[in-house]
């Protein structure tokens, strides 16, 4: 079968069955065409290019492979031809076979038919091996001196290929590369641009102070001249294109005095005038033009220029913007991202320009503008940009709207004028894109309200009234539930406001009818129940009305039969406090501004493993200590430890305790250290709510030494983990954690509890970055035979950031007491953003 009327078959094949069965019957057939041996070279040209197209098609085809090695051994160029190409497609370096093409490809380096050395070359440069290419450099070094400009342009690039895949053959070609660059004819000369390019390239990479590039730097001046006469000549019919002089040509030539020139400051000088007439002088209308220019302005950007030769480039890049052409328009703003670094002024010139390609209807566009615009972000320009970039999230994509959310909020974070405009805008990306907020942004923005008693008011109020037009919005209604259950009493004072909307009078009614709507509506998910449950406990102790603290007490024995355990077990709790006001009004008292470092800013939250206190809540474990439940339902963020050392943390630990309980000055939660403490009559209340008996006393945890911070941490654990203990994941209670593994973001502790018959051991799994997932982790544990291991399934093997998980596991001895200390050999397998761990850790319990 011809291969035309083989093509026609499978396309005319209606279903994937059909074609499979055309193939099929076809590759068999060519199998046995194979088998007969034919000596007819037009009956295997013919199976051979059916080979191809299947080849093309995804079929296999290696059964084909000795019959291209027949065809390169034919003395017709038509079969060789097609042997070649067969071999290029049909082989790759890592054939055995390979070996056999040696022979044919030196005959036909050295025939007579410039066409066929051609194909040699081709076909060498694309498969050739280590050990090919050491054979047969001699030839194609031969070949370079050739007069055939035809082969000598072939040679460079197959002696390119040979460079690249053994460089140690570099120094072969480097004299003759050298003639190439002073070829008249510019096939030769672009060809061996080339060949120096790869090779100054490599060189540089190696990074070597001797190296190619010196050899090369002498012939800048006569590059530069080359690309001077091309630029400044006239019509020349042989190499016009579109009105310019071999721009192929000059455009290579730029690549190579780019790569010359680099981070040599007198060849920079020596080329900055010839850059600035390329710039200058070429023609912008067309593509040809355009591509001499960018890579003219690549040029510029990568040598040491001067100042205004690189607005130049800028200033061209800019042009580029305002082109029709969506490709050139993509290439400028591509480049400009990362020219803003280097030239930040000249860049803000053309900030209208960018802002305009926001409104562009191609996606890619829009997306490289939006990059770009954001790194043009300073405390001079700020208002302007956010505001453009405000008015673009408003109709932007729902794909753009998660990154766009996190930069504004990096953006004002950093370069806000004054805390309203701050919380103003905010406000606007919460109320545009609510449901796209990060955890970050959202934690920064409360931060901020917090910290600025002189905004409260204000913000608790817009948020209110925000909330009353529009409660689809899940992060709107997040933040705005935690400010009006902290700040509630001053949304019903009110303030003096310009705004109509917080002039008007807000009732205590209004505020639980605004709660309730929100608890009711489809919008209600897991975690904005799980706020507005907290923020309505706190609302217990800012509203005075008895009607309405009743009704939110109401409202929180509803969710005592919640299907979710958490809010169940949150709600349950907060019923009882009821029947202790005195206690309830201490406890939800405003809570604290949290201190704000440096590295708890959104700026660095993106770049920092360690677990950052939060100010919104967030959902714990539930076999999470039930002292550390109380304060983080209340919406503790934890207030972060000081960075002066543990005497300052303990200080203002325990002043806060004092203020909370209504009593005690420092004296009575810091005692000495290495004695019993009692605990406080306040405390023992606290605790009581959540007990039936004496043994959930926490008595027994005050035998044991506690840290400098431990009496605050009894209301929730609100202070940051002791600095010199970084690795270890805190425990809520109990016995202190013994750190086993600390990789990837996975931290790994144990917590021994031994007794007459057993060890138990608590294993505790941490994922230690807010902003990766831990999936599939896994721990499996061997004892020696004289031991027995029990161990219980981990309680969740997928770790979100900052999320904890344990595993119980019980040792015994076979006779006698259990081991006077454990040893351990552990399996840990887990994966992590590098892809799938598994590790063999050996551990033995401390002495």
């Amino acid at each position: 079968m011809p291969v035309k009327q083989f093509i026609r078959n499978v396309r005319a094949a209606k279903t994937i069955a059909d074609e499979r069965a055309v193939v099929q019957k076809e590759s068999a057939a060519i199998r046995a065409s194979f088998r007969e041996e034919s000596h007819d070279s037009g009956v295997r040209r013919n199976n051979v290019a059916k080979l191809l197209y299947l080849f093309t098609l995804g079929e296999r085809t290696h059964f084909g492979q000795i019959e291209c090695l027949k065809l390169l051994a034919s003395p017709r160029f038509a079969d060789k031809r097609l042997g070649y190409l067969g071999t290029m497609l049909l082989l790759d370096e890592n054939q055995e076979v390979l070996t056999l093409v040696t022979n044919s490809l030196k005959n036909d380096l050295n025939h007579p038919n410039q066409y066929i050395v051609g194909l040699a070359l081709c076909t060498l440069g694309n498969i050739a091996s280590v050990e090919m290419a050491r054979d047969l450099f001699p030839e194609v070094e031969t070949i370079l001196s050739s007069a055939n400009p035809y082969i000598r342009r072939k040679a460079a690039l197959c002696a390119m290929r040979i460079c690249r895949k053994v460089p140690d053959l570099q120094e072969h070609f480097l004299e003759k590369s050298k003639l190439l660059l002073q070829d008249r004819n510019h096939g030769v000369m672009i060809s061996g641009l080339v060949l120096v390019i790869s090779l100054c390239e490599a060189d540089e990479q190696e990074d070597d102070e001797n190296g190619i590039r010196d050899m090369f730097r002498p012939m800048v001046g006569s590059l530069v001249k080359i690309l001077k006469g091309l630029s400044t000549s006239g019509y020349a019919p042989e190499h016009d294109v579109q009105g310019i002089t071999d721009p192929f040509l000059q455009v290579k030539l730029l690549q190579l005095i780019r790569v010359l020139a680099r981070g040599d400051a007198q060849i920079s000088e020596q080329i900055n005038d010839i850059l600035a007439q390329v710039a200058t002088n070429t023609e912008s209308s067309k593509n040809v033009g355009n591509s001499i220019l960018y890579e003219a302005v690549l040029t510029i950007l990568d040598i040491e220029a001067d100042s205004g030769l690189r607005v130049l480039g800028v200033n061209i890049l800019g042009k580029f913007l305002s082109n029709r052409d969506n490709n050139i328009r993509y290439v400028a703003l591509n480049t400009l991202i990362k020219v803003v670094a280097i030239e930040p002024n000249a860049v803000q010139r053309h900030r209208n320009t960018i802002l305009d390609c926001l409104r562009d209807p191609d996606i890619s566009i829009r997306r490289r503008a939006l990059d770009l615009s954001f790194t043009l972000i300073n405390a001079s320009n700020v208002r302007v940009l956010i505001r453009e970039l405000l008015a673009f999230l408003e109709v932007a994509d729902n794909e753009f709207k998660p990154v766009m959310t996190s930069q504004i909020g990096i953006a004002a974070d950093r370069f806000a004028p004054n805390k309203r405009w701050h919380v103003d805008t905010m406000l606007r990306v919460l109320k545009l894109a609510g449901n796209y907020v990060k955890e970050q942004i959202l934690s920064s923005f409360v931060r901020l309200i917090a910290t600025t008693p002189e905004l409260q008011t204000y913000s608790v109020q817009k948020l209110y009234a925000a909330l009353k037009e529009d409660i689809t919005q899940e992060g709107l209604t997040q933040a705005g539930s935690w400010v009006i259950g902290e700040y509630g009493d001053a949304l019903l004072r009110g303030g003096q406001y310009e705004e109509e909307e917080l002039v008007q009078e807000v009732k205590e009614s209004d505020i639980v009818d605004l709660f309730e709507n929100l608890l009711n509506s489809s919008y209600a998910g897991l975690i904005v129940t799980q706020y507005i449950v907290t923020a309505s406990m706190k609302l217990t102790t800012r509203l005075t009305e008895p009607a309405q603290i009743e009704r939110l007490r109401r409202l929180l024995q509803r969710f005592g039969t919640n299907l979710d355990i958490e809010i169940q077990q949150r709600a349950v709790e907060y019923a009882n406090m009821f029947g202790f006001d005195q206690v309830r009004r201490g406890v939800l008292e405003k809570m604290p501004a949290p201190e704000i470092r440096e590295e708890q800013r959104v700026l660095g939250e993106a770049n920092t493993k360690k677990r950052q206190s939060k100010v919104l809540t967030k959902k714990k474990p539930a076999q999470a200590a039930t002292e550390d439940l109380l304060l983080d339902l209340m919406g503790d963020s934890g207030v972060p430890g000081d960075a002066n050392g543990a005497a300052n943390g303990q200080t203002q630990s325990a002043d806060l305790l004092a203020d909370i309980l209504g009593g005690g000055g420092p004296s009575a939660a810091s005692p000495p250290p290495q004695t019993s403490t009692p605990v406080p009559s306040n405390v023992a209340n606290i605790m009581d709510l959540f007990n039936s008996g004496p043994s959930a006393s926490p008595a027994p945890a005050a035998s044991q030494p506690q840290p400098s911070g431990a009496s605050f941490d009894i209301l929730g654990g609100t202070t940051s983990p002791p600095p010199q203990q970084p690795s270890a994941p805190p425990a809520a209670s109990g016995p202190p954690a013994h750190p086993v593994y600390n990789k990837n973001d996975l931290q790994i502790t144990f917590q021994l509890k031994r007794d007459a018959n057993a060890v138990q051991l608590l294993a505790r799994f941490r994922n230690t970055n807010d902003f990766s997932q831990l999936s599939g982790v896994n721990l499996q544990a061997a004892v020696p035979k004289s031991q027995k291991l029990q161990l219980q399934p981990i309680s969740s093997s997928e770790l979100d950031g900052g999320q904890d998980a344990t595993q119980q596991m019980r040792v015994t001895s076979v006779n006698g007491p259990p081991p006077a200390r454990l040893r351990l050999r552990l399996k840990i397998s887990y994966a992590a953003g590098a892809g799938p761990v598994t590790e063999q850790v050996d551990w033995s319990e401390p002495t």
